[in-house]
């Protein structure tokens, strides 16, 4: 039996669309799954950021719960000590454990003290050597000297308070206050900061320990702010005629003077938290005494000598009272220097 031309043709054309039908339907099965699978991809992708979000967050709030914790615990302890003397425990430097009778002036000022002669030293002397060192230094002693000066930052606070002691303070009492004494005895002012007998230990002992330890800080930051200077500009000064004087006067340290403070501002917070170094030689002493000679304390020296042999909530109310006050002024300093970053970085914008 033949076929007719027509129905031949019509059933070929339905075959050919049937075909066509499952290779669509193949097609778009394919990119829908490949579309499933790339939702799947950024839905993972998403999961996996929000989850990095929440860690990061979870982070900074620890840190905030932890200093947050730390402030309400000191706040709580200091509250028994701060009921029974007031202000008056800021304002007397009396510290009898027998009859708790406490006051902080003493420590705070011995705190204040110590940390100012170290800065007064460590801040030329750390400054000059990163000058040296970026500047003027021969590229062949630059690295022996750099990795000698960081070195020094990586020495146990203990080690420099047993040199101080055995080394540093029979030193100082031979040879140099009893020259400071009889250099400065007839001169008005600064007969009275260098008077009495040469202890060798001492508040200005205390000050010159913690100029090294403050040192390195100082000098490391220094030096790696000061290379971030571009080349181009010191050489346009050069090429003007300036003297390297000149040019680290007028280019490097402007162009650094935000990062200069910054360290110099590390190494007072570390100058003023520092214990055991500052223990070993400042005598302890909880009195104020105009001569820089004389034995002194610190907060955190008087709470390292004492704390384990605090007897009663008074006293030992009294000692978290001072390590409360030393946060204090460490977040108030901090704050100011922080302060002036802003002032300084407001004027190079403008």
């Amino acid at each position: 039996m033949t076929r007719r031309p027509g129905r031949f043709l019509v059933e070929t054309r339905v075959k050919d669309l049937k075909e066509k039908a499952v290779v669509d339907l193949a097609v778009d099965g394919a990119v829908s799954g490949r579309a499933l699978s790339r939702i799947k991809i950024l839905n993972w992708l998403k999961l996996k950021d929000r989850g990095f979000r929440l860690l990061t967050l979870s982070a900074a709030l620890a840190v905030l719960l932890i200093l947050g914790g730390v402030i309400g615990s000191l706040i709580v302890g200091s509250i028994p000590a701060l009921k029974a003397f007031g202000f008056g425990f800021l304002g007397t430097q009396t510290w009898n454990p027998v009859t708790e009778k406490f006051g902080a002036l003493a420590p705070i000022y011995g705190t204040l003290v110590t940390s100012a002669i170290a800065m007064i030293f460590a801040v030329p002397i750390g400054l000059g050597v990163a000058i040296f060192l970026t500047e003027l230094c021969p590229q062949p002693l630059r690295r022996p000297i750099g990795i000698a000066i960081e070195l020094l930052a990586g020495i146990p606070s203990i080690i420099y308070g047993i040199w101080g002691l055995f080394v540093f303070a029979p030193f100082l009492q031979r040879h140099v206050q009893p020259a400071l004494i009889d250099t400065f005895a007839n001169v008005p002012v600064l007969s009275s900061l260098f008077a009495g007998p040469p202890y060798g230990i001492g508040i200005l002992t205390a000050g010159f320990i913690l100029a090294i330890m403050v040192l390195p800080f100082v000098t490391s930051i220094s030096r790696d702010v000061f290379e971030t200077v571009p080349a181009v500009l010191k050489e346009a000064a050069y090429g003007c005629g300036c003297t390297t004087w000149e040019v680290i006067r007028s280019i490097v340290l402007p162009y650094t003077r935000i990062g200069v403070i910054g360290g110099v501002m590390l190494g007072l917070g570390r100058a003023l938290g520092e214990t055991m170094a500052v223990t070993f030689v400042i005598g302890n002493a909880h009195r104020i005494s105009g001569s820089l000679l004389a034995p002194g304390t610190t907060i955190s020296a008087s709470i390292a000598n004492e704390f384990t042999e605090a007897v009663g909530d008074v006293y030992t109310s009294a000692l978290i009272a001072l390590g409360l006050i030393l946060f204090i002024i460490t977040f108030f300093i901090l704050a100011i220097a922080r302060y002036m970053l802003m002032r300084i970085e407001r004027q190079a914008g403008t």
